[in-house]
């Protein structure tokens, strides 16, 4: 999977959502992403990049130091750009803003591409690679691309091979990690089951205590959730609801998926 050609795609269309809402004059409400506007997503997004270019250039053993942000390379005149303790952010979206963007997504994307993934990176897992980065990167880019383009409309579905691969990824990697970052319950044995229903793949996870265990393939589930990728992608990361989904089994098991991993 080349998730660097993921993330190219991804934040171009990015960037061509949030340039149609700067010239609509507004700063559309993202139901998705809830007290956020386009605004407020654009300068997440934008920080975040930001953020792992300093990472992985500066080979920092950390994440940088919030009491300095000279690293977001912010432009001199910022007047009229979203605030998040403002948000959301109702007014136009300045065209500088959108500016910043284009150039912070192109500098990871020559941050990650100038290095193999196997190249040594600090990242909040146990996964110390530009290869995570490249990863992660394209999953954030593609959910976001969703979440600005429901916004303003119909939101495309994520590439589906591309989506079959974050789940799996998602499982291993994202579950643990939101499960340490929040006070959660302690498993008691619960297995979840996703199928996908346009190509190869299908995923048990169960929790035991503290423990997270994924399997491919089927076996005894309290309840299964079948969808096309990019669907169960979108239902992992709370981006539509279990209805748009075929759910077979104890559908009250499925309520308890997100107490079991809270959102980040």
């Amino acid at each position: 999977m080349d998730h660097l050609s993921v993330f190219h795609r991804e934040v171009l269309a990015f960037e061509a959502v949030v340039r149609r809402a700067a010239d609509s004059g507004g700063s559309p409400l993202v139901p998705s992403c809830p007290g956020w506007s386009v605004a407020d997503l654009v300068v997440h997004l934008g920080s975040v990049h930001r953020a792992v270019t300093h990472i992985v250039t500066r080979r920092l053993d950390g994440p940088p130091e919030t009491s300095d942000l000279t690293f977001l390379d912010l432009p001199a005149d910022t007047h009229d750009w979203p605030r998040p303790e403002d948000a959301p952010h109702h007014g136009p979206l300045p065209t500088s803003l959108s500016d910043w963007f284009a150039a912070g997504a192109a500098a990871l994307e020559s941050a990650l591409g100038d290095r193999a993934p196997d190249a040594w990176a600090w990242t909040w897992s146990g996964e110390r690679t530009v290869g995570f980065w490249r990863r992660v990167q394209a999953v954030e880019a593609s959910v976001h691309r969703w979440d600005a383009e429901r916004a303003l409309g119909t939101a495309r579905p994520l590439e589906a091979d591309f989506a079959a691969d974050a789940i799996g990824h998602n499982f291993e990697v994202f579950v643990p990690a939101r499960r340490t970052w929040r006070r959660v319950p302690a498993g008691a044995g619960e297995r979840f089951g996703f199928r996908r229903t346009d190509g190869p793949g299908d995923w048990t996870v169960s929790f035991h205590g503290d423990d997270v265990r994924t399997a491919d393939g089927t076996g005894p589930r309290d309840v299964e959730v079948a969808g096309t990728a990019s669907d169960l992608l979108l239902f992992l990361w709370q981006r539509i609801p279990a209805e748009r989904l075929d759910v077979r089994g104890d559908r009250r098991a499925l309520d308890r998926y997100f107490a079991l991993v809270p959102p980040v």
